[in-house]
């Protein structure tokens, strides 16, 4: 206790792993059960018959203020992590022996990184100093930063790191790629007779038993460390190189929230596949959507020597943004933009503030419809949450372009693409069934992404422009959202799922804590119902 008063990264880090926590059990534990509600001035919640209260505001976003209290023998005391995960643990079914270590790991990573950033300097690189503003991570999840291994602050974004590749040579006859690979030839040299394979260096440390062989009789050449350095970006794994101005995504054998990073092979070869079959859909968008840009993976390497290497050296190319964004435009990781605290160019963070209205509608106008289309009129599920999608602005600092990436979420909705040709579990891999392609689409675009802006919008809007009434501004914002969809729909015959949208229908919220409860994988993840914060609105005619 005396280190949590003491230490601000401690005390930072508890607030941010309680503040996580008590949003699962609010959605998870206290919403389907009827155990939450408001009480003015406070929302009040119930967890294995304790009550817990704590002003809010921010809508589904769900944003405290002041301390979280616990009700014993009639007093109001603080609440930490370690009793609400003691409750949260009677609460839930079952057992899990895992659950408050995790909570506990998590809490412990944000301090360390909180330490590691007072060390260093962000980026000049506005999108890069972006994409390492997530220190809090998923708002969500009871464990954001939980990992396994012991590389985080060397490697992590949050950390502001930067580090240069670990070199390979690949007998050339052993070289397993799809598609344009010859970015990667740019990062260095190999002997006659091998290919270069760039590698993640935390990676070989992780794999560093399985690499003994093939090093040893010459399969393999371990041509050490890259010239310059890369940089990670939100994903841990996914770095960026200036050289070559792509992203590079890399397996990594270790859990982070709830999946295991790495590439499996048919995600290697999915991710070529649907860069090819989504060209033309994205010229589409981009044509009905003035803005709209995306980041495509052309190509993949990796080394056959069996599936375990294949898997654990694979290595995606992805064209980096500054390639892709518009003249004039800066992108911008929208998970920072739904941070309450992050670096941002000062003329969006100034025009985020003095005009929140002109500045929301705007950013829904680019992110929204986009999305919505490759719905419905392609049978493409982009997976629009706030680390797959950057936001580009112009000098007015108002959003100009929305550009989407990471080919792993998207999926193709099933039997509306021919498939022929694919190998099965790759066809698997790519698709959805339309609901849940629609779920997937609801809670990317709405329950994790604009619901999480909006909030911070109204918050900064509160806070530094002193606009009265933050819970007034967010259902103004809201208005302008539903006005962008309902646009969207009269224009494209109003389809029957987004009218169910529009009319008000629960929101599907994504269960982690029940996932990380379980044990279960991420693919197994279920939803939880939230209020939809469009529902309250009729349109203006």
């Amino acid at each position: 206790m005396d280190r949590l008063l003491t230490d601000p990264h401690v005390s930072r880090a508890e607030e941010v792993t309680l503040g996580a926590l008590l949003r699962c059990c609010a959605r998870e534990l206290g919403g389907p059960r009827g155990q939450v509600g408001p009480a003015e001035p406070y929302l009040l919640l119930e967890v294995a018959g304790t009550l817990i209260r704590v002003r809010a505001h921010g809508g589904i976003a769900l944003r405290f203020e002041g301390a979280a209290e616990w009700l014993s023998d009639g007093s109001w005391l603080p609440l930490t992590s370690d009793r609400l995960v003691d409750l949260a643990e009677r609460e839930l079914c079952g057992t899990n022996d895992e659950f408050a270590a995790q909570v506990a790991a998590s809490r412990d990573a944000i301090s360390a990184l909180l330490a590691a950033r007072g060390r260093t300097r962000p980026p000049s690189d506005p999108w890069l100093a972006s994409e390492q503003s997530l220190v809090d991570g998923h708002p969500f999840h009871p464990s954001p930063k939980a990992h396994t291994g012991s590389g985080l602050t060397r490697y992590a974004p949050e950390a502001r790191a930067e580090f240069p590749l670990r070199l390979l040579g690949v007998r050339t006859d052993l070289v397993a790629e799809q598609g344009d690979t010859t970015a990667l030839d740019g990062l260095g040299a190999a002997p006659r007779g091998y290919t270069l394979l760039p590698a993640h260096p935390w990676q070989l440390e992780l794999v560093a038993d399985d690499l003994r062989a093939p090093l040893a009789d010459g399969r393999l050449l371990d041509l050490g460390y890259g010239s310059h350095a890369v940089t990670p970006t939100s994903s841990v794994r996914t770095v960026y190189d200036p050289v070559t101005e792509n992203c590079l995504k890399f397996s990594l054998d270790v859990r982070i929230t709830n999946c295991v990073r790495k590439n499996a092979w048919y995600e290697l070869i999915g991710a070529v596949e649907l860069t090819e079959r989504l060209r033309p859909v994205f010229g589409r968008l981009a044509g009905d959507f003035p803005g709209t840009r995306w980041l495509p993976e052309p190509g993949y390497r990796s080394a056959a020597l069996g599936i375990r290497l294949f898997e654990a050296l694979g290595v995606i190319i992805r064209s980096g943004p500054w390639r892709e964004c518009g003249p004039g435009t800066t992108p911008i990781l929208a998970g920072a933009l739904a941070a309450p605290v992050a670096e941002l160019p000062d003329a969006v963070a100034a025009r985020r503030w003095e005009d929140p209205h002109g500045w929301w509608s705007a950013y829904v106008e680019r992110v929204a419809p986009p999305v919505l289309d490759a719905y419905f009129t392609h049978g493409v599920v982009l997976e629009p949450h706030v680390q797959n999608v950057l936001v580009g602005f112009g000098a007015d600092g108002l959003p100009a372009e929305a550009m989407f990436r990471d080919l792993e979420g998207t999926k193709l909705v099933a039997g509306r693409h021919n498939l022929a040709g694919l190998p099965d579990r790759v066809a698997e891999a790519v698709t959805y069934d339309a609901a849940r392609g629609w779920n997937r689409v609801v809670y990317c675009l709405v329950v994790n992404h604009l619901a999480e802006v909006a909030a911070t919008v109204a918050e900064v809007a509160a806070t530094v422009a002193e606009v009265a009434g933050t819970d007034r501004l967010l259902d103004d914002l809201w208005h302008a959202a539903r006005e962008v969809l309902e646009e969207y729909a009269r224009g494209h015959g109003r389809p029957a799922q987004l009218a169910e949208l529009l009319a008000g229908a629960p929101l599907p919220a994504k269960a982690n804590l029940g996932v990380r409860w379980n044990r279960s994988a991420d693919r197994a993840a279920g939803y939880t119902a939230v209020a939809n914060p469009l529902a309250a609105y009729s349109p203006r005619m």
